[in-house]
């Protein structure tokens, strides 16, 4: 589970699955939830490691956006990077960690994101995009060189999520 689809979506405009998809990605990424479950559930000052390419920002959105990156492919690439901070943060849980369940949740709707984006037709994303995406999934462990709090994780998540995807889906942010 949680995304291992490459599948590229050929469409500019956000799926209703997607819309619908990322509201409820907003939900549970409330700065509340994300405060108890990354950060309080946590020992203080804890990290995990992730590769230099998992970590988006909205200056890196904004970076690709000026070099003329398609939102879809912004998307997508914020699908792949988002689905496997979840993983990597689900990776140091103990199934019966606070945060456990909650993570399962989070990962559960990236998988269902991850079917949405399949459905589309294999088109090409701009290489800068898929380069990215293949460096995601391709280097091992003994590559990752940032340590990141679980937290800014999902905050990045969401941030970028917003950026991407508050137009299309009408998603509130106020």
């Amino acid at each position: 589970g949680c995304a291992g689809v490459l599948a590229v979506l050929g469409l500019e405009a956000a799926a209703p699955g997607e819309c619908e998809l990322t509201r409820l990605l907003q939900d549970k990424l409330q700065y509340e939830m994300r405060l108890q479950y990354m950060k309080h559930y946590f020992p203080i000052d804890y990290t995990v490691r992730v590769q230099y390419e998992e970590v988006l920002r909205p200056s890196n959105i904004t970076r690709l956006r000026n070099g003329t990156v398609s939102e879809a492919a912004l998307r997508y690439l914020w699908f792949h990077v988002s689905s496997q901070a979840v993983l990597r943060i689900r990776e140091v849980l103990p199934e019966k960690h606070p945060s456990w369940k909650y993570t399962q949740e989070l990962c559960q709707l990236f998988d269902a994101l991850g079917e949405e984006y399949s459905k589309y037709r294999q088109t090409d994303v701009e290489a800068v995009v898929a380069d990215l995406v293949k460096l995601i999934h391709s280097a091992g462990a003994e590559s990752r060189s940032k340590a990141v709090r679980p937290k800014a994780l999902l905050d990045n998540c969401l941030k970028v999520m917003r950026m991407l995807y508050g137009v299309p889906c009408e998603l509130g942010i106020g």
